[in-house]
């Protein structure tokens, strides 16, 4: 768990673009679903459609590094052109080239302080 980084991103869609964000939801889940050291990739909307939550978790930076590579090269564009991100916060202790490359999207860190994970 250590070793671990995760993150919950709190979005807000734009108006007009929830059936474009679903698309490209869909798209992703099944993009992110191919990379074997990503152990979480959930997503949440609220029922108007109007809020989204994202929770990611992956094996470790590296891991986090090539998912994020991806985001960026192949859905970033789309993605902040459907939402408006309006919380970001990362857990674990991604290493200063995870945080170098999250810290464009003005994330929140928090580091591990107590408790368990099954």
């Amino acid at each position: 768990m250590e070793d671990q980084v995760s993150w919950v991103i709190e979005l807000a869609v734009k108006p007009g673009e929830l059936e474009a964000f679903q698309a490209l939801m869909e798209e992703m889940v099944a993009g992110t679903s191919l990379e074997p050291t990503s152990l979480g990739y959930e997503w949440f909307i609220s029922d108007d459609g109007g809020s989204v939550h994202i929770y990611e978790k992956y094996a470790d930076s590296g891991a986090m590094v090539s998912h994020v590579s991806g985001f960026l090269a192949n859905w970033a564009e789309r993605f902040l052109g459907s939402v408006d991100v309006t919380r970001f916060t990362v857990y674990g202790t991604p290493d200063a080239a995870a945080r170098e490359m999250l810290d464009g999207f003005g994330p929140v860190y928090l580091g591990p302080w107590g408790g368990f994970s099954r």
